[in-house]
């Protein structure tokens, strides 16, 4: 394997385990084999890693998620959709899972936070173009558009966050009758 990706891969981990603030530098270069001055070179910093490594692992969820919130007339397929985007996100990077979700609950000064805003941001975004996309078949939105957004994420991330709790094993499986019971239970919110 590769130098960076060694840092990375070793990165992820230490960060899963113990969490950002409590990795330091020489403790990642020394798992990975490298000198503080290599990771340096790659990295730039310990903030720089933290960037590389949610780039690397939002793009490609960020990619699925637009493809997934794509609303074509059918709300309830289009939410079935995004909320198997999440899962799927999950159950193929926990670790990862785990890292983005963690560091949006970090004070919102910090490196941590202001690295993942952006990338939760983006994920809020696509989930409330769903909500303003089907305000005309909803009726009742009244720019309720974000606070849909928000319990709708809220629900697929405590779902899956219970999932892994079921699970000690560290994997997830997830039905799709499970997806739309889910789903089924929010709609039926929104409409009474």
């Amino acid at each position: 394997m590769e130098k960076r990706e060694e840092i990375l891969e070793n990165a992820l981990e230490l960060f899963c385990g113990r969490g950002y603030d409590a990795v330091g530098v020489q403790e990642i270069a020394e798992r990975a084999g490298v000198t503080k001055p290599t990771l340096y070179y790659y990295f730039k910093s310990k903030y720089g890693l933290l960037r590389e490594l949610l780039e690397r692992g939002c793009a490609p969820f960020l990619e699925r998620l637009e493809k997934a919130t794509a609303y074509d007339g059918d709300l309830m397929g289009t939410l079935c959709a995004c909320a198997r985007a999440f899962v799927d996100f999950a159950k193929g990077s926990p670790r990862f899972y785990d890292l983005l979700f963690s560091l949006f609950h970090f004070p919102k000064e910090s490196e941590p936070f202001r690295c993942a805003r952006p990338y939760v941001l983006r994920q809020q975004e696509l989930i409330r173009n769903i909500f303003e996309a089907a305000a005309g078949q909803l009726g009742n939105m009244h720019g309720r558009q974000k606070q849909f957004c928000l319990g709708f994420s809220g629900l697929i991330h405590y779902f899956i966050e219970m999932k892994f709790e079921e699970n000690t094993d560290g994997c997830i499986c997830v039905s799709d009758e499970e997806i739309y019971s889910l789903v089924h239970q929010f709609m039926h919110g929104i409409y009474s």
